[in-house]
């Protein structure tokens, strides 16, 4: 197992089509390699954490080269997993805002907080069957629109006012400066019915923001279409590219 998983690390970093091939790469590399090493050798290689009590690890992704992933080290499928809505369940959101250094430490400089996104896909617009979360920087253009449509976000779910990359979101804000208690997963099933009905097909974005002089968070949420040929890929909304780390944006 441990040679297979050795495999998989080499091929995931140098192919671009493991994700098909193999849904369950992510969930060998943290199971069989990532945890392992920390425990035995306190390494967390080829992660770059690895967060036993907190279960999960973070991984830097093959794409761009500023992106990670937080992964749950327990075998969860994804957002549709009823185990994330568990009272008792860790809060990944929190630990992947948490994890954001490692994006700034890639980009080479701080990033101001409206400039990181999280993102988890739905079963439709992902590739791997192991809960992971992206974090990375957010496209400009997105970024943008937060930016100016930010006093119709308020404290309880609606439409946001604008398309992002050409998809409607649901938007809802937090404010405080980590998330803490509030869980994304949790702040869609319970506050949109509809959504807990089907979790599977939605997808949820976490977007660092300032309300006045309060730090806090934008929250977005999108339902998968096939008449509207929408994915549910939050994914879409950061920048693997990170501009604003060149400050192109």
């Amino acid at each position: 197992m441990l040679r297979a998983a050795v495999h998989l690390v080499v091929t995931f970093g140098s192919t671009l089509t493991l994700a098909a091939a193999d849904p369950d790469a992510l969930w060998h590399i943290a199971h069989d390699l990532c945890v392992p090493h920390q425990q035995q050798n306190h390494d967390p290689a080829p992660c770059v954490e690895v967060d036993v009590p907190g279960g999960y690890a973070i991984l830097k992704d093959r794409v761009g080269q500023t992106q990670f992933l937080l992964i749950a080290t327990e075998r969860i499928s994804g957002i549709e997993s009823p185990e994330i809505l568990d009272p008792a369940a860790p809060n990944y959101w929190d630990a992947a805002w948490r994890s954001r250094h490692f994006v700034e430490e890639r980009a080479g400089r701080a990033l101001p907080r409206d400039a990181i996104g999280l993102a988890i896909n739905s079963v439709s617009g992902r590739t791997q069957d192991q809960l992971h979360i992206h974090i990375d920087c957010v496209r400009p253009d997105v970024r943008a629109l937060l930016s100016e449509h930010m006093d119709a976000v308020g404290e309880t779910w609606a439409r946001f006012p604008a398309p992002l990359v050409g998809h409607a979101y649901m938007a809802m804000r937090v404010e405080q400066p980590e998330l803490g208690s509030a869980n994304p997963f949790v702040l869609l099933a319970r506050r949109i019915p509809t959504a807990r009905d089907d979790m599977a097909h939605e997808t949820i974005v976490v977007i660092g923001a300032r309300f006045g002089d309060q730090d806090g968070f934008v929250v977005l949420a999108d339902h998968a279409s096939a008449s509207m040929d929408d994915r549910a890929s939050g994914e879409e909304l950061l920048d693997h590219a990170c501009a604003v780390a060149s400050g192109t944006n």
